[in-house]
């Protein structure tokens, strides 16, 4: 297991308030000591994802992961605007994530814009796990098996898996990148509700996460 906590072996949806998280001093150079990650703040225009719409004229977030951090989705465009579009958001939720746990900042305004109700505590107990382990990461994780369900009333499932034993676990403190061989919990499988608010944003409302997922190994 390259980068996770182990506490987070599974993502299990948890209904904790935790949405203001702790960080601790030092870090990528974006470090603000002790100051509070927090889900909500201020907007700016994000640039786009490599499957998104440019034209949506949605007023987005920036989200900017770090040097040497980064994120590889595969497909995005499956013909369907209303998938693709769900899609573009799903990305965006996952780099809004990892955003906040590779960058220490005192705001990340991404994070409540693209995720709510249990995904936003979920998440929150996730990145506050790095966090509290004192470490965040460097590499690449891939993602792939991308697929968009639309649900009743609106909704839409998304599920794909991650290939992440590319990511290695890096000391905030120090720097110090811990290289180790992947192994079987570096292959993830999620499942993601996503619900469009009136903004046209398609959100995280749910998420889970099953590690060591067969289906997502090779």
């Amino acid at each position: 297991m390259n980068r996770r906590p182990a506490l987070l072996a599974v993502a299990a949806l948890t209904t904790a308030a935790a949405l203001s998280l702790s960080a601790c001093g030092g870090g990528d150079g974006d470090s603000k000591g002790d100051d509070k990650i927090e889900g909500a703040g201020s907007q700016a225009s994000e640039k786009p994802s490599p499957s998104a719409s440019a034209a949506d004229k949605v007023d987005r977030p920036e989200i900017k992961l770090p040097k040497g951090v980064k994120n590889v989705f595969e497909g995005g465009e499956t013909g369907d605007p209303k998938k693709d579009a769900i899609l573009a958001d799903n990305e965006r939720v996952i780099n809004s994530m990892e955003e906040a746990v590779t960058v220490d900042s005192k705001k990340h305004p991404a994070l409540k814009f693209y995720l709510k109700g249990d995904a936003l505590a979920s998440a929150a107990t996730y990145i506050q796990s790095f966090y509290d382990a004192g470490t965040t990461w460097t590499g690449e994780i891939r993602y792939f098996d991308r697929e968009v369900t639309l649900l009743k009333g609106g909704a839409a499932a998304v599920t794909y898996c991650s290939d992440e034993t590319k990511a290695y676990s890096k000391n905030r403190k120090t720097g110090v990148v811990k290289r180790s061989p992947g192994d079987a919990d570096d292959y993830v499988s999620y499942n993601t509700r996503m619900e469009k608010n009136s903004k046209g944003v398609w959100q995280a409302t749910m998420l889970t996460s099953e590690m060591g997922a067969k289906k997502c190994q090779p």
